[in-house]
């Protein structure tokens, strides 16, 4: 019986972090809380973010913290990393990359009913448009790209399996589960309502993201989103 208790002793801080631990391939939908000005933005500064919906198969839910960092920044170029999944006190290690990013503008379109009719309705029936094109039929369960249904609307977001697109790829390191999307579309991919933005590089090999723009200048501002993917190592 001792030997029996030692033995769970030693293995109960593998469980929990097999519990607390993001898969690869998971999907991370991001509210920036931290507004982006490469101009004014210094190396090291740290870069904020909150999880906007649960993640499934995992202990992480909506309201836990993504911690990244500035590495370079130029007037017209950024390059971050976010490496950090904060939750319930616990620092959560992530290798991610960038699958999408989407102005405040268009985070605040995606949350308001296509039809005025439905503005007299509650918000559990609400139609909407994600950010990216796929329709939301929340009284009807279901959530449509044209005539195929893509996944489903649970509380604060969507469900459903990547989707390839471009460059951005459908289910990756084996991770075939359906994964949470926030107000983006299953194949929502680059960038959205900022002009002249573009995703140099995406952070697939290294973590290490690369943003530019052609206006002249590179800002982000606080409320707009993102999908990060977990990558393995």
């Amino acid at each position: 019986m001792k030997y029996a208790w030692i033995a769970l002793i030693l293995l109960l801080p593998v469980s929990l972090l097999a519990q607390s631990a993001i898969p690869p391939g998971a999907v991370l939908p991001v509210r920036l809380d931290t507004g982006l000005n490469a101009r004014k933005l210094r190396s090291g500064e740290e870069i904020r973010g909150t999880v906007m919906q649960k993640i499934p198969g995992t202990q992480v839910r909506r309201g836990a913290k993504v911690l990244g960092h500035v590495v370079r920044a130029g007037p017209t170029q950024l390059t971050l990393r976010f490496d950090t999944v904060v939750w319930r006190g616990k620092r959560i290690p992530v290798r991610t990359n960038l699958r999408a990013v989407a102005s405040m503008m268009e985070v605040e379109a995606a949350q308001i009913p296509e039809e005025m009719s439905s503005r007299g309705l509650t918000p559990e029936v609400w139609n909407t448009q994600q950010i990216g094109g796929d329709q939301v039929y929340r009284a009807g369960g279901s959530v449509m790209s044209g005539e195929q249904k893509v996944g489903w609307p649970t509380a604060y977001g969507v469900r459903g399996r990547p989707s390839s697109n471009g460059p951005c790829r459908a289910a990756v390191d084996g991770n075939e589960k359906p994964q949470a999307f926030w107000l983006f579309s299953t194949d929502a991919c680059g960038v959205y309502g900022i002009p002249g933005l573009t995703i140099e590089h995406a952070g697939r090999k290294t973590g290490t993201i690369e943003l530019l723009s052609e206006s002249g200048k590179l800002i982000i501002r606080s409320g707009s989103g993102m999908l990060l993917r977990v990558q393995g190592s």
